[in-house]
């Protein structure tokens, strides 16, 4: 990598993002930001009784990130974050109603623009059985009560969140057959496309400075690293494909073949085009 960056892993709770972003730590000699869950202490009475604990819960951990985004400094450095802030407005549009809402959404809104957004947003997705099979396995006393149809509801609003996502570059990894706990090659595969990503983004910054720079214009989107990141999903999934099934017969297989070919097109198209 040829600059310094910020990236976020994001993902439902369970997912992974905090392993992930630790195991991460060394190989890209990252700083870390974590999510600090156990400072709240609304958490275990909040999922005793959401209803009840809802809008001290997340008024916490809304002032507690805007207390963490406040103090990161880039300084040079690469940061490795396991949470986005507007994760935040995820769990309060789920917990909260009414008047808490509407106040939750103004202090949301005035604190919003203050912060940092990342260079590179890495989602993981993951179904509901591997979710709650995650969250068994490690086993924190305050996630004991969790029903599996608020993680359900959850895992729900960010696929919504992600499907719309346009704030900044997006790299979606299904973890479903994955475990970069116990599998080194799984571990790799991440930090691979994680890598060309980052390395998407930075051209991208260094062209639209370069550009800006010639033309006295602000940056604009550079609809390339799009389709390079969408080529990184195809060909992740093509990967996925072809370990299920060795001989590529499967119809996964082909519609992530054609899906790469088609990606590969677009970006040869664009190339030419000057895009």
């Amino acid at each position: 990598m040829n600059r310094p960056s910020y990236v976020a892993i994001e993902g439902v709770i369970g997912v992974g993002k905090t392993t992930l972003a630790r195991l991460l730590q060394p190989r890209f000699n990252a700083e870390l930001l974590l999510e600090v869950f156990e400072e709240n202490p609304f958490l275990s009475d909040f999922y005793a009784d959401r209803e009840r604990y809802a809008f001290q819960t997340q008024i916490f951990f809304l002032l507690s990130r805007y207390r963490q985004q406040q103090a990161l400094q880039m300084g040079g450095r690469f940061i490795l974050s396991d949470y986005t802030f507007a994760k935040d407005r995820l769990f309060a549009r789920l917990n909260l109603c009414g008047d808490e809402l509407a106040m939750y959404e103004r202090v949301h809104r005035a604190l919003a623009e203050k912060v940092v957004l990342p260079d590179l947003v890495v989602y993981l997705q993951a179904d509901l059985d591997v979710l709650m099979a995650r969250i068994a396995t490690r086993d924190r006393p305050y996630e004991r009560q969790m029903e599996p149809d608020y993680i359900e509801s959850l895992r729900q609003a960010y696929e919504q969140h992600f499907a719309d996502y346009e704030s900044t570059p997006l790299l979606v990894i299904d973890t479903n057959r994955l475990d970069f706990v116990r599998n080194q090659d799984d571990l790799a595969y991440v930090e691979a496309r994680m890598r060309a990503a980052v390395s998407a983004v930075d051209a991208q910054a260094r062209v639209q400075a370069g550009g800006a720079e010639e033309r006295g214009e602000g940056a604009h989107r550079w609809p390339l690293v799009d389709e390079f990141l969408a080529l990184t999903q195809s060909v992740g999934a093509l990967g996925a494909a072809l370990s299920d099934d060795a001989g590529g017969a499967s119809s996964a297989f082909r519609e992530a073949l054609t899906a790469s070919r088609e990606c590969l097109e677009r970006i040869e198209r664009r190339v030419e085009e000057g895009g």
